[in-house]
């Protein structure tokens, strides 16, 4: 940056702490005159923008009272923070693995399943080689809905289920009216019906609603109970169980 006049700097005056604060601007590289031009000449908004975090944070020291000092660097290190989109709370999970050989010699006859709750997935085993087929993610009930932990066995098989609980009222022309319903809590405003959320390929495990499907996948626990799974997934499983074929969910 180059200024055609010298801005007259803080620590020219009597008391300031002029050795410390050329000091440390000296370490970040930077001219001194430059970095008071940057604050005189620029407006409020223009500062916390343009201005470096560790430059903001030293200029706030020069100019601002000791009362919000503290108060003020705090606000000014925030503001340098970038935004953080959705996408970056997701965490990312191991992609599924399937083993190619064993699909072929794995159906409803020799197969078993074993869903890992730390581990947040799902194993497809073969009961003749005892091999895992497949070891997919999984999303499983969040806290305060946890997915049930014991030995089960696949009660029925549904490739276009819906939930009778959770999900949306709609209007006559099947227009979301309010999304997130439970029909243990949510009564239908006048000219709706309950539309429930969509599960396909279900398999159920318990007698009050918790199965295996298709859902939505963040990272973590996070359904009502239900292990989700990938769409492409579920049907690999749907397609090589049967109603009976044991399931067992553990830590």
């Amino acid at each position: 940056m180059s200024v055609s006049r010298r801005t007259k700097l803080p620590w020219r005056r009597p008391g300031a702490t002029g050795s410390r604060v050329r000091q440390v601007l000296n370490e970040l590289g930077i001219d001194p005159h430059d970095a008071f031009t940057i604050l005189a000449l620029a407006s409020p908004v223009q500062t916390f923008r343009h201005v470096s975090a560790p430059l903001l944070s030293l200029l706030i020291l020069l100019v601002a009272s000791p009362a919000v000092r503290g108060q003020e660097i705090r606000r000014a290190l925030v503001v340098q923070q970038p935004q953080r989109s959705a996408g970056d709370f997701i965490k990312r999970q191991d992609d599924a693995r399937i083993t190619a050989r064993l699909m072929d010699k794995t159906g409803p006859e020799n197969s078993r399943i074993l869903v890992s709750l730390s581990k947040q997935r799902a194993y497809l085993i073969n009961t003749t080689t005892d091999e895992i087929v497949i070891d997919s993610p999984i999303s499983s009930g969040k806290r305060g809905h946890g997915t049930p932990k014991g030995n089960f066995k696949v009660l029925e098989k549904d490739r276009d289920h819906r939930s009778s609980i959770y999900g949306d009222f709609v209007d006559r022309s099947g227009r979301t009216v309010r999304r997130g319903v439970s029909t243990r809590i949510d009564s239908a405003p006048s000219g709706t019906r309950y539309q429930g959320a969509p599960m396909r390929w279900f398999m159920r495990l318990t007698g009050d609603g918790v199965g295996m499907h298709v859902g939505i996948l963040p990272g973590y626990a996070a359904s009502h109970g239900c292990v989700r799974m990938p769409s492409d997934i579920a049907e690999l499983f749907y397609t090589r169980v049967k109603v009976g074929t044991p399931a067992v969910v553990a830590d």
